[in-house]
């Protein structure tokens, strides 16, 4: 479904200044070529999950190997971790450690991004019922976290991401899903369309939500109870891509008064996954 793009900054925060080392102008020449980038490349690399229900989900995902727990006095006291892994700090510690203004709580961890699922492994769980979230260019991480909480709240297993285009499971992202980030499988896949005709083919129904769908989403939803069902969500401003809209079964739209333009995608993903969970 078409959406505005919302106020959000997208910044979120893989490196940050406060765990950054010294620069060495003889290590930084633009000649020295760069090593190929590898899939496992972003999960290797550490980032900074701040919140108290992001950071409790994040050190309990065992998919993440967490470096440092940073914690106020108070805020430790609450987060049911063992204390001998948590750093106890003074709250300006951990503002100079994340983005400004981001809001942690009193409690941020260091650690790699959960490990992503072979898109094979998601495409075999085509039970009856099951459910499954596919985002189409969706960069804004507070939209990602929030699609993220919504699909653990109506019973989606799984999320199915863009490869280096979607936000990393961290910062922004990860406080927005208030601990839903670590509650769901997820897959990285380079080509969106690729992916949803391989889901396709091992039985999984691809429902995209578009403004200029034919079929109502109340039509799908009582037509396909007994279906596994891929729910295809488009980028914040643009929708589904043409491409990607073709790869789909069924292109449905959300009826809403004529006084409103379009959905953020959010609600708009919130309010079809409860409707396939009725």
């Amino acid at each position: 479904m078409r959406v505005r793009r919302g106020t959000d900054a997208a910044f979120d925060t893989a490196t940050v200044h406060a765990s950054r080392p010294p620069v060495n102008d003889r290590n930084t020449s633009s000649k020295r070529p760069r090593p190929p980038r590898r899939h496992g490349d972003d999960e290797d690399r550490l980032v900074w999950v701040w919140g108290a229900h992001a950071a409790r989900a994040a050190v309990a995902n065992k998919k993440r190997r967490v470096e440092r727990i940073l914690a106020t006095r108070n805020a430790a006291r609450d987060l049911g971790i063992d204390e001998a892994r948590i750093e106890i700090v003074d709250p300006k510690a951990i503002d100079a450690t994340i983005p400004p203004g981001a809001v942690h709580q009193g409690v941020a961890v260091r650690c790699t991004q959960p490990r992503a699922v072979p898109l094979s492994e998601i495409a075999r769980k085509a039970e009856p019922g099951a459910r499954l979230i596919v985002l189409d260019g969706v960069t804004d991480p507070h939209n990602v976290g929030a699609v993220m909480r919504s699909a653990v709240a109506f019973g989606a297993h799984a999320i199915v991401l863009q490869d280096r285009k979607a936000p990393p499971l961290s910062g922004a992202c990860a406080k927005a899903a208030v601990g839903a980030a670590d509650a769901l499988d997820h897959v990285r896949v380079v080509n969106i369309s690729r992916a949803l005709e391989e889901l396709r083919e091992n039985g999984w129904l691809a429902v995209g939500l578009a403004g200029a769908g034919e079929a109502e989403l109340s039509e799908i939803v009582a037509q396909s109870r007994e279906r596994a069902v891929a729910l295809v969500l488009g980028s914040e401003d643009k929708g589904l891509r043409p491409s990607v809209a073709a790869a789909c079964d069924e292109l449905v739209r959300i009826p809403i008064s004529d006084q409103v333009e379009s959905l953020n995608i959010s609600t708009a993903g919130a309010i079809a996954l409860y409707a396939f969970a009725l």
